[in-house]
């Protein structure tokens, strides 16, 4: 499904990213931890072709993607939901779920949005920035989900939200994977959202994978030794 191999990023002469490789089977949900500033979001935006890589493959399915823009790696099958949600605040929730909609789709909701979130069917009028944080998470992951996906990616997708609605989409991301057989790839730093979700525990620790391990062995102690400070 989802394939990196040694990936090297660089702000200027800083290197961000240090020869990361992992891979993500189908339906599988990664979750990349770890504290702030240790390069969470600068591999995701990578991945999505918002930071360049200046070496390494990214595919899906074995196509290769790292030379190509954003826009082409979405219609190859990543999507992206950004950190800080990023909705358009002056769109009403059906506008903003119609603009990541593909040329040529029909400019209607599919029915599987509003089921998978039907708090958004209830305020589809209403305007995003009106909507609490955990109804804007969700309008954010509902707008990605529009791209038809094979890989979902989301940047600390708990942040600012309430833990009711944290469990809550993390219920719904599960469903997500099975019924629209989607990958996930979540940078996180709560660790209780992480259990709720994936499979599988990266750890990232200045630019570098240190840690990998599936949920069934899991030693929660050692994962949270690196996300304290």
């Amino acid at each position: 499904m989802l394939e990196i191999s040694h990936l090297n990023v660089f702000y200027g002469e800083s290197q961000a990213i240090r020869d990361v490789s992992f891979n993500v089977g189908a339906q599988e949900s990664v979750a990349i931890m770890g504290r702030n500033g240790m390069g969470k979001t600068t591999l995701l935006k990578s991945l999505i072709g918002m930071l360049p890589s200046r070496s390494g493959s990214i595919r899906v399915d074995s196509q290769e993607l790292a030379d190509r823009p954003s826009h082409q790696r979405v219609n190859s099958g990543l999507a992206f939901v950004p950190q800080g949600r990023m909705i358009f605040s002056h769109l009403t929730v059906e506008e903003n779920i119609l603009v990541g909609l593909r040329n040529g789709a029909s400019y209607v909701v599919p029915e599987y949005v509003y089921r998978f979130f039907p708090v958004l069917a209830d305020m589809k009028r209403r305007r995003g920035g009106n909507l609490s944080g955990g109804q804007q998470q969700m309008l954010a992951i509902a707008r990605a989900l529009v791209t038809d996906p094979k890989v979902l990616i989301l940047d600390e997708p708990t942040e600012g939200i309430q833990p009711s609605i944290i469990k809550d989409i993390a219920r719904i991301l599960n469903v997500l994977r099975k019924e629209r057989q989607i990958a996930i790839v979540v940078s996180e730093q709560v660790l209780s959202f992480a259990l709720d979700l994936a499979d599988r525990f990266l750890v990232i620790d200045r630019g570098r994978i240190v840690h990998d391990e599936k949920r069934a062995d899991l030693d929660q102690e050692k994962v949270k030794s690196f996300l304290t400070v």
